[in-house]
């Protein structure tokens, strides 16, 4: 052992010595991934990190990817959107942002990726007829559990509150 022990080596060591590093799971089994002949991928530990953390990658991805990405949601991420024009001015926020983009320089010898445009009067279309559907099956619904729109309440709970009031008040 060395005259000077640095405070880690100390700690590590009196660990050690009680016993806190036996146990421990995977002990004994070689890292996942390192020189296992199924993983050829050599950013197995990032996509492990990734997924395991549960981490939102959209900001490392090249902007046009992501704004591809964002168009592909279109028009089921604007069902929350109450009025048209708030799904509009959204449309052409992104319309505005995909032309941006296409002013940046291209890097490399390859052509720049460009992710397109998107038609705000086809994209308002859909987001009508969405709505309109998830509208008429919650009426569906409602109409299903026999949902009087009055009261708020099915029959069958006011025909089980009606009862209890007979019961407090003695009647049968």
């Amino acid at each position: 052992m060395d005259l000077w022990e640095s405070p880690v080596e100390r700690a590590i060591r009196e660990a050690q010595e009680r016993g806190e590093f036996d146990n421990l799971p995977g002990a004994g089994k070689p890292l996942r991934g390192i020189g296992a002949s199924d993983v050829d991928d050599p950013d197995w530990w990032v996509k492990g990190l990734v997924q395991r953390e549960q981490l939102d990658m959209t900001g490392a991805m090249p902007p046009a990817i992501a704004l591809r990405k964002e168009r592909a949601t279109f028009p089921e991420s604007l069902l929350d959107l109450r009025t048209e024009e708030s799904v509009r001015a959204v449309l052409e926020d992104f319309n505005r942002r995909v032309k941006l983009d296409r002013l940046r320089p291209a890097i490399g010898a390859m052509p720049p990726l460009i992710a397109p445009t998107v038609d705000v009067e086809d994209l308002v279309g859909q987001w009508r007829r969405l709505r309109e559907e998830r509208a008429q099956e919650a009426r569906r619904a409602a109409d299903a559990a026999e949902v009087s729109p009055a009261a708020g309440t099915s029959r069958a709970t006011r025909r089980g509150r009606a009862a209890w009031i007979r019961r407090l008040l003695g009647r049968s």
